[in-house]
Protein backbone atom coordinates (compact mmCIF):
# COMPACT_ATOMS: atom_id res chain seq x y z
CA UNK A 1 0.00 0.00 0.00
CA UNK A 2 1.26 3.89 -0.69
CA UNK A 3 2.66 5.17 2.27
CA UNK A 4 0.67 8.80 1.58
CA UNK A 5 -2.91 6.76 1.23
CA UNK A 6 -1.82 4.53 4.47
CA UNK A 7 -1.73 7.85 6.30
CA UNK A 8 -4.50 9.97 4.74
CA UNK A 9 -6.61 6.87 5.94
CA UNK A 10 -5.13 6.89 9.44
CA UNK A 11 -5.49 10.62 9.61
CA UNK A 12 -9.47 10.83 8.56
CA UNK A 13 -10.12 7.87 10.58
CA UNK A 14 -9.26 9.25 13.87
CA UNK A 15 -11.70 10.37 16.23
CA UNK A 16 -10.13 13.44 17.68
CA UNK A 17 -10.18 14.80 13.60
CA UNK A 18 -13.63 13.76 13.36
CA UNK A 19 -14.89 15.33 16.47
CA UNK A 20 -13.01 18.33 15.55
CA UNK A 21 -14.83 18.96 11.86
CA UNK A 22 -17.50 18.10 13.79
CA UNK A 23 -17.36 21.43 15.96
CA UNK A 24 -16.14 23.07 13.46
CA UNK A 25 -19.92 22.62 11.52
CA UNK A 26 -21.57 23.26 14.77
CA UNK A 27 -20.03 26.44 14.89
CA UNK A 28 -20.88 27.19 11.24
CA UNK A 29 -24.37 26.22 11.92
CA UNK A 30 -24.80 28.55 15.08
CA UNK A 31 -23.01 31.22 13.53
CA UNK A 32 -25.36 31.16 10.54
CA UNK A 33 -28.42 30.38 12.44
CA UNK A 34 -27.91 33.45 14.62
CA UNK A 35 -27.02 35.80 11.70
CA UNK A 36 -30.78 34.92 9.92
CA UNK A 37 -32.41 35.40 12.82
CA UNK A 38 -30.83 39.04 13.56
CA UNK A 39 -31.25 40.16 10.25
CA UNK A 40 -33.43 41.01 7.72
CA UNK A 41 -34.02 42.69 4.47
CA UNK A 42 -34.23 46.74 4.52
CA UNK A 43 -37.24 48.00 3.56
CA UNK A 44 -37.05 51.17 1.16
CA UNK A 45 -37.65 53.65 4.06
CA UNK A 46 -34.49 52.41 6.03
CA UNK A 47 -32.56 52.95 3.16
CA UNK A 48 -33.59 56.63 2.61
CA UNK A 49 -33.55 57.26 6.24
CA UNK A 50 -29.77 55.78 6.09
CA UNK A 51 -29.06 57.47 2.74
CA UNK A 52 -29.66 60.49 4.17
CA UNK A 53 -28.09 59.96 7.64
CA UNK A 54 -24.74 59.06 5.66
CA UNK A 55 -25.22 62.29 3.75
CA UNK A 56 -25.57 64.38 6.51
CA UNK A 57 -22.40 62.74 8.41
CA UNK A 58 -20.28 63.40 5.11
CA UNK A 59 -21.50 66.92 5.03
CA UNK A 60 -20.37 67.10 8.52
CA UNK A 61 -17.18 66.27 7.83
CA UNK A 62 -17.01 68.72 5.29
CA UNK A 63 -17.94 71.41 7.11
CA UNK A 64 -15.33 70.39 9.55
CA UNK A 65 -13.07 70.85 6.94
CA UNK A 66 -14.22 74.01 5.70
CA UNK A 67 -13.56 75.43 9.34
CA UNK A 68 -9.90 74.22 9.66
CA UNK A 69 -9.21 75.82 6.49
CA UNK A 70 -10.82 79.62 7.28
CA UNK A 71 -9.37 79.13 11.21
CA UNK A 72 -5.51 78.62 9.58
CA UNK A 73 -6.50 81.22 6.37
CA UNK A 74 -7.04 83.32 9.65
CA UNK A 75 -10.61 84.56 8.78
CA UNK A 76 -12.17 82.60 12.04
CA UNK A 77 -10.19 83.08 15.73
CA UNK A 78 -9.27 80.47 17.70
CA UNK A 79 -11.48 80.28 21.03
CA UNK A 80 -11.36 78.25 24.22
CA UNK A 81 -14.43 76.18 23.27
CA UNK A 82 -13.46 76.34 18.82
CA UNK A 83 -12.74 72.28 19.72
CA UNK A 84 -9.84 70.61 17.57
CA UNK A 85 -8.27 72.45 15.08
CA UNK A 86 -5.09 70.05 13.67
CA UNK A 87 -2.04 71.73 12.22
CA UNK A 88 -2.88 70.06 9.14
CA UNK A 89 -6.26 69.77 7.41
CA UNK A 90 -5.63 67.65 5.31
CA UNK A 91 -6.00 65.54 8.74
CA UNK A 92 -9.88 66.08 8.03
CA UNK A 93 -10.25 66.07 4.50
CA UNK A 94 -12.86 63.79 3.37
CA UNK A 95 -11.69 63.47 0.37
CA UNK A 96 -8.31 61.86 1.35
CA UNK A 97 -10.17 59.63 4.01
CA UNK A 98 -10.13 55.91 4.04
CA UNK A 99 -13.57 55.59 4.15
CA UNK A 100 -16.46 57.98 4.05
CA UNK A 101 -19.70 56.96 5.87
CA UNK A 102 -22.20 55.15 3.62
CA UNK A 103 -25.72 54.39 3.71
CA UNK A 104 -25.06 51.01 5.13
CA UNK A 105 -23.61 52.23 8.67
CA UNK A 106 -26.86 53.60 9.78
CA UNK A 107 -28.60 49.84 9.17
CA UNK A 108 -29.99 48.35 12.18
CA UNK A 109 -30.55 44.71 12.88
CA UNK A 110 -29.54 44.14 8.91
CA UNK A 111 -26.31 41.78 7.85
CA UNK A 112 -24.08 43.74 5.55
CA UNK A 113 -21.71 41.60 4.58
CA UNK A 114 -19.01 43.92 3.76
CA UNK A 115 -19.21 45.21 7.18
CA UNK A 116 -19.19 41.76 8.96
CA UNK A 117 -16.79 39.52 6.44
CA UNK A 118 -13.62 40.57 7.95
CA UNK A 119 -14.77 39.81 11.49
CA UNK A 120 -15.93 36.28 10.20
CA UNK A 121 -13.02 35.35 8.35
CA UNK A 122 -11.23 36.17 11.49
CA UNK A 123 -12.80 33.28 13.62
CA UNK A 124 -12.55 31.21 11.13
CA UNK A 125 -8.88 31.55 10.87
CA UNK A 126 -8.70 31.63 14.98
CA UNK A 127 -11.05 28.00 14.66
CA UNK A 128 -9.07 26.60 11.89
CA UNK A 129 -5.14 27.63 13.67
CA UNK A 130 -6.73 25.52 16.82
CA UNK A 131 -7.63 22.67 14.59
CA UNK A 132 -4.43 22.60 12.73
CA UNK A 133 -2.56 22.73 16.25
CA UNK A 134 -4.52 20.18 17.87
CA UNK A 135 -4.63 17.84 15.30
CA UNK A 136 -0.96 18.29 14.60
CA UNK A 137 -0.29 17.44 17.72
CA UNK A 138 -2.22 14.57 18.29
CA UNK A 139 -1.65 12.46 15.14
CA UNK A 140 2.25 12.18 15.88
CA UNK A 141 1.65 12.41 19.93
CA UNK A 142 -0.59 9.22 19.93
CA UNK A 143 1.44 7.09 17.29
CA UNK A 144 4.43 7.42 19.37
CA UNK A 145 2.55 6.96 22.71
CA UNK A 146 1.07 3.79 21.65
CA UNK A 147 3.90 2.48 19.40
CA UNK A 148 1.74 3.01 16.09
CA UNK A 149 5.23 4.67 14.65
CA UNK A 150 7.21 1.46 15.96
CA UNK A 151 5.02 -0.76 13.55
CA UNK A 152 4.87 1.69 10.93
CA UNK A 153 8.48 1.71 10.56
CA UNK A 154 8.67 -2.38 10.60
CA UNK A 155 6.61 -2.18 7.67
CA UNK A 156 7.97 0.81 5.79
CA UNK A 157 11.75 1.26 7.27
CA UNK A 158 13.48 4.56 6.79
CA UNK A 159 12.83 7.35 10.11
CA UNK A 160 12.92 10.74 7.85
CA UNK A 161 10.75 9.50 5.61
CA UNK A 162 7.99 8.21 7.34
CA UNK A 163 8.41 11.03 9.56
CA UNK A 164 7.97 13.08 6.60
CA UNK A 165 5.58 12.03 4.91
CA UNK A 166 3.06 11.78 7.88
CA UNK A 167 3.80 15.83 8.53
CA UNK A 168 3.27 16.65 4.72
CA UNK A 169 -0.23 14.31 4.57
CA UNK A 170 -1.67 16.39 7.67
CA UNK A 171 -0.29 20.00 6.00
CA UNK A 172 -1.97 18.79 2.73
CA UNK A 173 -5.19 17.34 4.45
CA UNK A 174 -5.29 20.58 6.59
CA UNK A 175 -4.83 23.15 3.77
CA UNK A 176 -7.49 21.61 2.05
CA UNK A 177 -10.06 21.38 4.72
CA UNK A 178 -8.69 25.34 5.75
CA UNK A 179 -9.79 26.05 1.81
CA UNK A 180 -13.24 24.02 1.62
CA UNK A 181 -14.21 25.30 4.92
CA UNK A 182 -13.18 29.17 4.13
CA UNK A 183 -15.22 28.95 0.77
CA UNK A 184 -18.06 27.27 2.21
CA UNK A 185 -18.58 30.09 4.86
CA UNK A 186 -17.67 32.91 3.39
CA UNK A 187 -19.94 31.94 0.39
CA UNK A 188 -23.05 30.92 2.66
CA UNK A 189 -22.36 34.52 4.66
CA UNK A 190 -22.31 36.37 1.09
CA UNK A 191 -25.58 34.60 -0.13
CA UNK A 192 -27.35 35.69 3.19
CA UNK A 193 -25.99 39.29 2.52
CA UNK A 194 -27.46 38.98 -0.80
CA UNK A 195 -30.77 37.32 0.53
CA UNK A 196 -31.70 38.46 4.13
CA UNK A 197 -29.35 41.60 4.37
CA UNK A 198 -27.48 43.46 1.75
CA UNK A 199 -24.07 43.05 0.28
CA UNK A 200 -22.83 46.36 0.98
CA UNK A 201 -19.63 48.30 -0.89
CA UNK A 202 -17.59 45.66 -2.40
CA UNK A 203 -15.12 47.09 -4.64
CA UNK A 204 -11.57 46.07 -5.58
CA UNK A 205 -9.96 47.21 -2.44
CA UNK A 206 -12.77 45.08 -0.44
CA UNK A 207 -11.95 42.04 -2.01
CA UNK A 208 -8.25 42.50 -2.17
CA UNK A 209 -8.44 43.60 1.25
CA UNK A 210 -10.19 40.34 2.37
CA UNK A 211 -7.84 37.86 -0.19
CA UNK A 212 -4.39 39.34 2.05
CA UNK A 213 -6.19 38.32 5.31
CA UNK A 214 -7.35 34.83 4.10
CA UNK A 215 -4.52 34.19 2.46
CA UNK A 216 -2.02 35.19 5.67
CA UNK A 217 -4.33 33.39 7.83
CA UNK A 218 -4.06 30.40 5.32
CA UNK A 219 -0.55 30.48 6.36
CA UNK A 220 -0.61 30.70 10.01
CA UNK A 221 -2.96 27.91 10.27
CA UNK A 222 -0.77 25.72 8.55
CA UNK A 223 2.00 26.70 10.36
CA UNK A 224 0.64 26.08 13.43
CA UNK A 225 0.06 22.80 12.41
CA UNK A 226 3.60 21.86 11.44
CA UNK A 227 4.76 23.49 14.64
CA UNK A 228 1.78 21.22 16.95
CA UNK A 229 3.24 18.38 14.72
CA UNK A 230 6.73 19.29 16.05
CA UNK A 231 6.47 19.69 19.63
CA UNK A 232 4.43 16.62 20.23
CA UNK A 233 6.96 14.63 18.44
CA UNK A 234 9.89 15.95 20.45
CA UNK A 235 7.48 15.28 23.79
CA UNK A 236 6.81 12.54 22.40
CA UNK A 237 3.00 12.92 23.13
CA UNK A 238 0.24 15.21 22.81
CA UNK A 239 -0.02 16.67 26.45
CA UNK A 240 4.02 18.08 25.60
CA UNK A 241 2.21 20.76 22.62
CA UNK A 242 -0.71 21.65 25.10
CA UNK A 243 2.20 21.89 27.77
CA UNK A 244 4.47 23.98 25.57
CA UNK A 245 1.75 26.49 24.74
CA UNK A 246 0.14 26.73 28.15
CA UNK A 247 3.45 27.04 30.03
CA UNK A 248 4.73 29.67 27.45
CA UNK A 249 1.41 31.84 27.40
CA UNK A 250 1.12 31.79 31.39
CA UNK A 251 5.19 32.21 32.14
CA UNK A 252 6.14 34.52 29.27
CA UNK A 253 3.16 36.14 27.76
CA UNK A 254 1.90 36.85 31.39
CA UNK A 255 4.43 36.52 33.73
CA UNK A 256 7.61 37.88 31.83
CA UNK A 257 5.22 41.14 30.41
CA UNK A 258 4.48 41.82 33.21
CA UNK A 259 7.94 42.08 34.81
CA UNK A 260 9.25 43.63 31.32
CA UNK A 261 6.76 46.43 32.49
CA UNK A 262 7.50 46.97 36.11
CA UNK A 263 11.25 47.41 34.91
CA UNK A 264 10.07 49.51 32.04
CA UNK A 265 11.77 47.92 29.84
CA UNK A 266 12.20 49.74 26.29
CA UNK A 267 9.78 47.93 23.15
CA UNK A 268 9.27 45.41 24.89
CA UNK A 269 6.03 44.18 23.10
CA UNK A 270 9.15 43.24 20.28
CA UNK A 271 9.84 40.09 22.83
CA UNK A 272 6.34 39.13 22.65
CA UNK A 273 5.13 36.34 19.86
CA UNK A 274 1.70 36.93 20.17
CA UNK A 275 2.57 40.28 18.48
CA UNK A 276 4.54 39.06 15.72
CA UNK A 277 1.42 36.64 15.45
CA UNK A 278 -1.27 39.86 15.22
CA UNK A 279 1.31 41.83 13.34
CA UNK A 280 1.49 38.60 10.18
CA UNK A 281 -2.18 38.21 10.44
CA UNK A 282 -3.38 42.00 10.08
CA UNK A 283 0.14 43.30 8.31
CA UNK A 284 1.06 46.20 10.97
CA UNK A 285 0.80 46.47 14.70
CA UNK A 286 1.77 50.12 15.94
CA UNK A 287 3.24 50.77 19.37
CA UNK A 288 3.95 52.93 21.66
CA UNK A 289 7.25 53.81 23.77
CA UNK A 290 7.27 57.00 25.57
CA UNK A 291 10.79 57.21 25.29
CA UNK A 292 10.74 58.41 21.73
CA UNK A 293 9.19 61.99 23.02
CA UNK A 294 11.60 63.67 25.99
CA UNK A 295 9.61 65.49 28.91
CA UNK A 296 8.06 68.90 28.28
CA UNK A 297 8.09 68.62 24.15
CA UNK A 298 4.45 68.57 23.77
CA UNK A 299 2.59 66.74 21.32
CA UNK A 300 5.17 64.08 19.94
CA UNK A 301 4.64 61.07 17.77
CA UNK A 302 8.33 59.96 17.72
CA UNK A 303 7.65 57.14 20.25
CA UNK A 304 5.54 54.85 17.70
CA UNK A 305 6.86 51.94 16.12
CA UNK A 306 5.27 48.60 14.67
CA UNK A 307 5.99 45.45 13.74
CA UNK A 308 5.08 45.00 9.89
CA UNK A 309 4.43 41.70 8.36
CA UNK A 310 7.57 40.75 7.00
CA UNK A 311 9.11 40.50 10.10
CA UNK A 312 6.39 38.80 11.79
CA UNK A 313 6.59 36.49 9.18
CA UNK A 314 10.89 35.81 9.62
CA UNK A 315 9.74 35.36 13.23
CA UNK A 316 6.83 32.73 12.92
CA UNK A 317 9.06 30.87 9.94
CA UNK A 318 12.00 30.85 12.24
CA UNK A 319 10.26 29.12 15.28
CA UNK A 320 8.40 26.91 13.21
CA UNK A 321 11.72 25.84 11.63
CA UNK A 322 13.98 25.49 14.49
CA UNK A 323 10.95 23.02 16.24
CA UNK A 324 10.38 21.14 13.22
CA UNK A 325 14.06 21.27 12.35
CA UNK A 326 14.97 19.57 15.91
CA UNK A 327 11.53 17.29 16.26
CA UNK A 328 13.14 15.74 12.61
CA UNK A 329 16.69 15.09 14.51
CA UNK A 330 15.76 13.99 17.33
CA UNK A 331 13.29 11.31 15.78
CA UNK A 332 16.03 10.03 13.62
CA UNK A 333 18.37 9.78 16.75
CA UNK A 334 16.51 8.48 19.27
CA UNK A 335 15.34 5.22 21.21
CA UNK A 336 11.28 4.37 20.03
CA UNK A 337 10.68 1.80 22.17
Amino acid sequence: MNLVRAEVERLTARRFVQLMVLLLAVAFAVTTTTTLIGSHRPTAQEMSAAQEQAAQAVAVLEAEHTRCLRVRAGEIPITEDAGYVPADCAEVDPARMERLPVATDYLSSVFVFSHEARGLLYFLIAFLVLFGFLVGASYIGADLNSGGVVNLLLWRPGRVTVLGTKLGTLVGLVAALAVLASALYLGTFWVIGQTAGVPGPMDGQFWGGLGAIYGRGLVLVLLSTVLGFGIATLGRHTSAALGAVAAYAVVWEMGARLVLQILDVARADLLMLSNYLGAWLSGRLEFWDDRGCPPGSGVCDGGIYAITWGPALLVLLALTGAVTGSAFVAFRRRDLV
